[in-house]
C-alpha cells in the first residue's frame, strides 16, 4: 500500500505536474468566467514553468545530494557488487524483445565495468518491477539486467539477484536477506549518485554495511548558480528528480523506514 500511495502522491507533487495542472485549472476557470483567479493561476504556472525549466533550480537541489558519497578508491577486490533496480525500461525491454536503458543506464554499464575490473567479485542485482500496472508479460528489472550482463561477457555463475523488491528499502531488505553479509565482507553499492543517499539509508536500517560507488551524475559538483539551461525540458527534469529524492528521503525518514534523513 505504502508504494501505491507514494507513487501517486509523487505525481501530483512532481513540480511539472503541479504548475500543469494548475496552469489547465486556470484556464477551465476562465472558460467559467472567473477571470480573476483564472488569469492568477494561468500567470502563475507560465511563470513558474519558466523558472523552473531555464533556471538552475534542479542543477543546485540535485548537487548536495551527488557530492555526498565520493567516488571511492577501490584497492582490495570488494567481495560483490549490488546494483539497485532502476537502469531499464521493462515495458520497452518486454515490448521490442531486448534489452533497452533509460536515462540511469549507467549503472547498468558501471557494474559491467566493475565485473571485469574484479572477476572474482559476485554481482546481485536488486529490483522486481517499481511502477504501477504491472504487466505479467514484463520481464523483472533484474532479469532485464542479468541479460544484459550475460550479453556482454560476464558468467552467469557469478550474478545472483532477487525479483521482489519495488522500493529502495525494499531493494535494501532483500539484499540483505539474500546475501546475509558477514563483518568482513566488503560489498559495493551501485546506483545513481542523486539516489545513493537515500539508499546508503535504508542500507543502514536493514543492517547491511556497503560501501557507496555512485554513477549516473546529473551534476558537475562545482555549480555556481548563474547557470541557465538551454532547454526548459531540461530543467524540469532535474528539478522533478530532485523534489522526488528530497521527498523521498524525509518520507522513508517520517514513516521509520530510515533513521536518518540525509545520511553522509
Amino acid at each position: 500500500m505504502f508504494f501505491v500511495i507514494s507513487k501517486l502522491v509523487e505525481q501530483f507533487l512532481l513540480p511539472s505536474n503541479f504548475l500543469m495542472l494548475a496552469g489547465v485549472l486556470g484556464v477551465v476557470l476562465l472558460i467559467l468566467h472567473r477571470r480573476k483567479l483564472g488569469t492568477f493561476l494561468s500567470a502563475a504556472s507560465i511563470v513558474l514553468l519558466a523558472i523552473g525549466g531555464w533556471a538552475p533550480i534542479g542543477t543546485l537541489a540535485l548537487a548536495p545530494l551527488e557530492n555526498r558519497f565520493p567516488r571511492p578508491d577501490i584497492i582490495q577486490p570488494p567481495t560483490g557488487i549490488i546494483m539497485l533496480g532502476g537502469a531499464v525500461d521493462t515495458h520497452l525491454t518486454g515490448d521490442r524483445k531486448m534489452v533497452t536503458m533509460n536515462d540511469a543506464g549507467e549503472r547498468l554499464t558501471e557494474t559491467a565495468a566493475l565485473g571485469y575490473r574484479f572477476p572474482q567479485a559476485r554481482i546481485f542485482l536488486s529490483g522486481g518491477l517499481g511502477h504501477i500496472g504491472k504487466d505479467e508479460t514484463d520481464p523483472s528489472e533484474s532479469a532485464v539486467a542479468k541479460e544484459f550482463l550475460l550479453e556482454v561477457g560476464i558468467p552467469a555463475e557469478r550474478i545472483s539477484m532477487e525479483e521482489i523488491s519495488r522500493t529502495t528499502c525494499e531493494n535494501a531488505l532483500e539484499s540483505a536477506k539474500a546475501l546475509n553479509p558477514k563483518p568482513n565482507e566488503t560489498w559495493l553499492l551501485v546506483t545513481s549518485a542523486w539516489h545513493m543517499p537515500r539508499a546508503v539509508a535504508c542500507f543502514r536500517s536493514a543492517k547491511f554495511a556497503v560501501t557507496p560507488y555512485p554513477v549516473d551524475f546529473h551534476t558537475s559538483g562545482t555549480e555556481s548558480g548563474r547557470m541557465v539551461n538551454k532547454s526548459v525540458v531540461f530543467g524540469l527534469g532535474d528539478l522533478d528528480l530532485a523534489t522526488h529524492e528530497w521527498i523521498g528521503l524525509v518520507a522513508y525518514w517520517l514513516t521509520g523506514k530510515t533513521t536518518q534523513i540525509l545520511p553522509s
